[in-house]
């Protein structure tokens, strides 16, 4: 995405990292990354395909809301300019604060940092948010297969009969993966990183994600329900509905991939194909 060459030039020209290194790393599925070391100190730098700019752009934002809130979110470094995404031969990257710690595999804790990052959130006003949410059932790449297009229609009228404006709303992160939990035992502080966009959805969408990823906790939703954040009756009317539309959204986005050749951040086609049958058994039974 961003030549070796070109980004060191970025790092010494916009954020003063002349004698940095660099390591590649392009963990995520939808951006390309670097880890950047100087000094002893250590940063991210990430680039996004630039129809992606204003999403990222209000990501960022949010990691900074976070991480002034004293919850660890990989806030970006401004620029000397005091920009926070700058464009580096025509691709948006930004220089991300490091997020020390460890994968979070504790369910319970998992669950309690993610209603700590929703309350954090409440009030802060991200300009130009997006808003929940981005499935359209007409789409052509859910032609990818027979089963796909019916499932993720299913799964949206499902939610629509919910009645989303009687659910609690905030800033989502999408997409709470136990990866993006970053646990600092040193500290005793977990952190929540990769915040792509700014959306403004139902919260319950972000608790049903963390659900999906860990196949099904009660540990995980209890811990979430006891911070008060969204109500237990409303978690027992949406949260099965909502766990269904995260599987649709899987659905929808290895069908966009599959369509697209997208292989981005992945070994090779097998694995999209792998994303997408995931999402068909996810969706069974509904």
């Amino acid at each position: 995405m961003i030549e070796d060459r070109r980004l060191r030039e970025a790092l010494a020209d916009l954020w003063g990292l002349a004698g940095a290194t660099v390591e590649v790393h392009n963990g995520g599925m939808n951006s390309a990354t670097w880890f950047v070391t100087d000094g002893g100190r250590r940063w991210v730098a990430k680039a996004v395909v630039p129809a992606s700019r204003r999403s990222f752009a209000g990501g960022l934002t949010v990691a900074a809301a976070l991480d002034d809130a004293g919850i660890p979110a990989g806030a970006p470094v401004p620029t000397r300019r005091g920009d926070i995404v700058a464009d580096v031969g025509g691709v948006p990257m930004a220089l991300l604060t490091w997020v020390a710690g460890e994968e979070l595999a504790d369910p319970a804790l998992l669950g309690t940092t993610l209603a700590r990052v929703h309350r954090a959130l409440r009030g802060v006003a991200v300009p130009d948010a997006e808003r929940f949410h981005w499935v359209d059932p007409r789409a052509g790449h859910l032609g990818i297969r027979p089963w796909v297009r019916a499932c993720v229609a299913a799964a949206v009228v499902a939610y629509e009969r919910l009645g989303p404006a009687t659910l609690t709303w905030g800033l989502l992160h999408t997409d709470p993966a136990p990866e993006a939990f970053r646990m600092d035992r040193a500290r005793n502080v977990c952190g929540l990183i990769d915040w792509s966009t700014a959306m403004v959805g139902p919260l319950v969408y972000d608790l049903a994600s963390a659900v999906m990823y860990a196949g099904g906790s009660g540990e995980l939703v209890d811990a979430y329900l006891q911070q008060g954040v969204v109500s237990r009756a409303e978690a027992e009317r949406a949260l099965g509905v909502m766990v269904r539309f995260r599987w649709a959204v899987q659905a929808d986005y290895f069908a966009r991939r599959i369509a697209t050749g997208d292989l981005t951040g992945i070994g090779g086609a097998a694995d999209n194909e792998r994303g997408l049958d995931d999402a068909r058994l996810g969706l069974e039974g509904y």
